[in-house]
């Protein structure tokens, strides 16, 4: 039953036509010959990865510190997590700069698109030319669409990205000629994940922000610089790119201390305009598709999910959603963090302001079963 579940499971992230076929094939054997288990699992692990139809040659993030795997460890900036107890659960059990016990999203989608195991970051001393072929990662923990949230943490801002992306191009271009960039420009997947530090850190921790702007024209700021961004990406080449909402930022365990009360209960203004914030970025990436000729941008819906994982963690497997592993779990994060709980297993967060691994799986997962179709 269980290579049954397992066929079950592939056959539903299961994304080229090959990889498809080879599935049914697989489970209509185990079905009805139960001898060829071992034919079974050799299908089960046939990958889309390397065959003509591969569907996605490389994975290219922008973002902050949900998807950052390392960019700012060279960085003078206290935006950064190379060193323990980050990436414990990390292969090799050593911190890599990824703001988690593990994976990161960033990770998990080249994972599951059979591209390759981890995203390395762009900023790698030690990338390799074959690295750039199947995508890097631009992300800088700490940032945001505001471009003073970038300036306040002194991490890299989109800006900053989008110009790495351009040397990055260069670089492609280089190694493997023109036609291999084309590729990769045209079929694979870009991703954006940001705007969190944008609602925690900047508009209601500065008053810049805070006592200038309102809920609606704030949040008009940051659709403004997103939709720049996607349009500089977009003329850079990109067309399948996927944007992540925000989360529901105000049930994080930092914003239940700071905001919900002796309860510590989830801080409903921030959640209000991180929910404002997505209804508008959501329209316009679908007024961009409809300008943008050949474009396939899809909003990410990164607010639903995640709140359901907080509300009901043992429905998805968890036991804790209120607090982080590390630490108290109710306020630390980066070098604040100098112990963790025994079981991080059972928490949805492993610090104050980020999920474990285990929960990001669950998110991407579900992102490219429900949006992957729309990419193509």
């Amino acid at each position: 039953m269980c290579v049954f579940n397992a066929l079950k499971y592939e056959f539903e992230m299961c994304i080229c036509f090959t990889h498809c076929l080879l599935l049914i094939i697989a489970m209509h054997l185990f079905l009805h010959k139960p001898s060829h288990v071992l034919l079974t699992l050799l299908l089960l692990h046939v990958q889309c990865n390397g065959s003509n139809d591969s569907i996605v040659p490389a994975v290219i993030v922008f973002g902050d510190s949900v998807v950052d795997t390392g960019n700012n460890n060279n960085l003078k900036t206290i935006f950064k997590v190379n060193y323990p107890p980050y990436g414990q659960d990390f292969s090799g059990g050593q911190p890599t700069g990824r703001f988690s016990n593990g994976k990161v999203p960033s990770d998990f989608l080249v994972e599951e698109l059979g591209v390759k195991d981890v995203l390395p970051p762009y900023l790698d001393p030690n990338l390799k030319n074959e690295d750039l072929l199947t995508g890097v990662n631009f992300a800088s923990g700490g940032g945001g669409y505001d471009p003073l949230t970038s300036v306040l943490a002194s991490v890299i801002s989109l800006d900053e990205q989008i110009e790495l992306f351009k040397e990055y191009k260069e670089k492609v271009k280089s190694v493997a000629g023109e036609e291999v960039l084309n590729t990769i420009l045209s079929k694979g997947l870009f991703v954006v994940a940001t705007g969190s530090n944008d609602v925690t850190n900047t508009y209601f921790n500065n008053p810049l922000r805070l006592y200038h702007y309102d809920f609606d024209s704030y949040t008009h700021l940051m659709v403004d610089s997103a939709s720049s961004f996607l349009q500089n990406l977009y003329n850079l080449g990109a067309r399948r790119i996927g944007v992540f909402g925000i989360p529901p930022i105000g049930c994080l365990p930092s914003q239940r201390t700071l905001k919900g009360g002796t309860l510590r209960e989830c801080a409903e203004k921030n959640n209000e305009l991180a929910a404002l914030f997505n209804t508008k970025l959501s329209m316009e990436i679908n007024y961009l598709n409809l300008n943008l000729p050949s474009a396939r941008m899809v909003y990410i819906d990164g607010y639903y999910l995640p709140l359901d994982i907080i509300q009901n963690p043992t429905k998805y497997g968890f036991d804790v959603s209120t607090v982080g592993c590390c630490g108290t779990g109710t306020i630390e994060v980066a070098f604040l963090c100098k112990y963790t709980c025994s079981n991080v297993s059972e928490y949805v967060f492993w610090d104050s302001f980020h999920f474990t691994e285990n929960a990001y799986k669950i998110i991407v997962h579900d992102f490219l079963s429900k949006n992957m179709n729309l990419m193509m």
